[in-house]
């Protein structure tokens, strides 16, 4: 059966189609100025730690600004707008990272300053995105097509995750940074374009909206007083920070493989050929049995991958270790999306969202920081397979403190 013929696709849903188009875009936009930044920085520095300062400074703006900006979903304007906003944002970036390229700002002095003042603008753009998607989602679609439809949306996901890095290392490698940057910058008004194109009642904001705080600290109970929720929101946290592996590609790519920028994009897409295998098999063949014990068994396959890829010295075997840690990613992923929209009432999502991002879109960062200060103490090889030694304790751990996770059927939250 063709995903397409599912009933979120008929004709009358181009909301949907619209709204994954907006996410690719976003996605291939902020992969290419990934790509093109990493080989920025560590073209200037030829130091992992700079790598990892890349993630500390996207992060920090973005643990100021995301338990707000899911109040701010929530309960003011439109969902719309706040997604237009974020495209809008990393477009300015990408504009800035552009002339940086080009030579109409800064200097060889204090690129590198540059460079991490607009990554930080990143950071703020991303606050926003997740809390927005989340909730179009949930109006979009009916509730007995959730899992299915994140299976698709997942699917959509890592594509861009293949594309964007790819494409970022080509065009960075036989075109230029500037060039990269450009594109970047296009897809970004592709993203506008395709947002504000979507058609759709949403509920009008709250006239008694309960302050900022107060509204947040209710997102927060919520969350942690569900142990499912909160078990697997920890357990993709944990995993990430430690097993984040693909900050340090760069470094790879220079001191042990002895290639260019194509083959820093090629690698960096190898983990999302796997997961957008896994997101279409799972959109046919959702995991409805047994949802908490594959939780736990993906992860500790991550972990495993990240201890292969630490140990591989040629870059077919890091290709394909990083390609089969995709795979398990990708169940993870699926399934602590699907757990997130099942067990999130309507009136909360954006602020659960957000508190989701905290959990693990940040410790994509908080990863990338522990990746280059862990090289920096330990070395680039031990430092990789000590992160998946400890995502493999983790999994181990979270399996003892919350039964409620590891023994979850997905019928118990419908």
């Amino acid at each position: 059966m063709n995903i397409f013929n599912y009933p979120f696709f008929s004709p009358h849903n181009h909301a949907f189609l619209k709204l994954l188009t907006f996410r690719i875009l976003m996605v291939l936009a902020y992969q290419i100025m990934a790509v093109a930044v990493g080989w920025h920085i560590y073209e200037i520095t030829h130091d992992p730690l700079a790598l990892g300062l890349i993630g500390l400074a996207e992060v920090i703006p973005y643990f100021a600004c995301a338990l707000f900006a899911g109040h701010a979903v929530d309960h003011y304007y439109s969902r719309r707008f706040f997604g237009t906003l974020a495209a809008i944002t990393l477009g300015i970036n990408a504009l800035t990272l552009t002339a940086l390229a080009a030579g109409l700002i800064g200097s060889e002095s204090n690129a590198s300053w540059w460079i991490y003042g607009s990554i930080m603008l990143t950071g703020i753009e991303r606050a926003f995105i997740a809390p927005s998607y989340s909730t179009l989602f949930a109006l979009i679609l009916p509730r007995e097509e959730y899992a299915r439809a994140t299976g698709v949306s997942s699917a959509v996901f890592q594509a861009g995750l293949i594309i964007g890095p790819a494409l970022g290392g080509l065009l960075v490698g036989f075109a230029s940074k500037t060039v990269a940057y450009s594109v970047a910058t296009l897809f970004c008004l592709g993203a506008v374009i395709a947002i504000w194109s979507i058609k759709i009642k949403e509920p009008p904001p709250a006239l008694d909206s309960p302050p900022v705080f107060a509204s947040i600290a209710q997102g927060l109970r919520f969350v942690f007083s569900h142990q499912v929720l909160l078990g697997a929101l920890a357990l993709d946290m944990f995993a990430v920070l430690f097993g984040g592996a693909v900050a340090m590609l760069p470094a790879f790519i220079h001191e042990i493989y002895h290639y260019g920028p194509e083959a820093l994009g090629i690698l960096r897409a190898a983990p999302a050929i796997g997961a957008i295998i896994t997101g279409v098999w799972l959109t046919r063949h959702p995991i409805n049995l047994h949802a908490g014990r594959w939780l736990l068994f993906a992860v500790a396959g991550f972990g495993l991958c990240i201890i292969g890829f630490g140990l591989s010295t040629s870059i077919w075997v890091a290709g394909l270790t990083l390609v089969l840690s995709g795979v398990f990613d990708g169940v993870s992923v699926v399934l602590r999306t699907t757990i997130m929209q099942l067990a999130t009432p309507d009136a909360m999502r954006g602020r659960v969202s957000a508190i989701n991002g905290i959990f693990i879109g940040s410790s994509n960062e908080l990863g990338a920081f522990e990746s280059g200060l862990a090289a920096r103490l330990l070395g680039l090889v031990p430092s990789v397979i000590f992160g998946g030694v400890m995502t493999l304790g983790i999994v181990a751990t979270t399996a003892k403190l919350a039964p409620k996770l590891r023994k979850l059927e997905l019928h118990q939250l419908q």
